[in-house]
């Protein structure tokens, strides 16, 4: 089994340095495509409980967000964060890397390294 995992999005290139350092630094990965593979509200709440960031901080505040109608208001509990992202899960920030019971959101791309270096 794979000591890291880390949800990825090809078409991102913050993303792409995410998988690339991990790949640099040898660490066994499980690179998961979360738009192919979407998670299920479980492992999104899974992944909110081990995250080092607020659980809103999951979620991207781009253009569909606000064409969604969506406000800060909409993501401020785990549960309607897991919610917002089982119905839309392009809404998910990205890179997320998993190990053990931590979780952080790759962004910036120096957090990568920082995360890699203290497991």
């Amino acid at each position: 089994m794979a000591e890291l995992t880390v949800l990825h999005n090809t078409r991102c290139s913050t993303s792409r340095h995410a998988v690339d350092a991990v790949a640099d630094a040898g660490v066994d990965a499980e690179v998961v495509q979360y738009l192919r593979t979407p998670l299920d509200r479980a492992q999104l709440l899974d992944l909110v409980a081990k995250l080092e960031d607020p659980p809103a901080d999951l979620v991207r505040k781009d253009a569909f967000f606000a064409e969604q109608g969506l406000s800060a208001d909409d993501i401020t509990t785990a549960e309607q964060v897991a919610d917002l992202l089982v119905q839309h899960p392009r809404l998910m920030q990205r890179p997320v890397l998993v190990r053990g019971d931590r979780a952080i959101i790759g962004r910036p791309k120096d957090r990568v390294a920082a995360f890699l270096a203290d497991g």
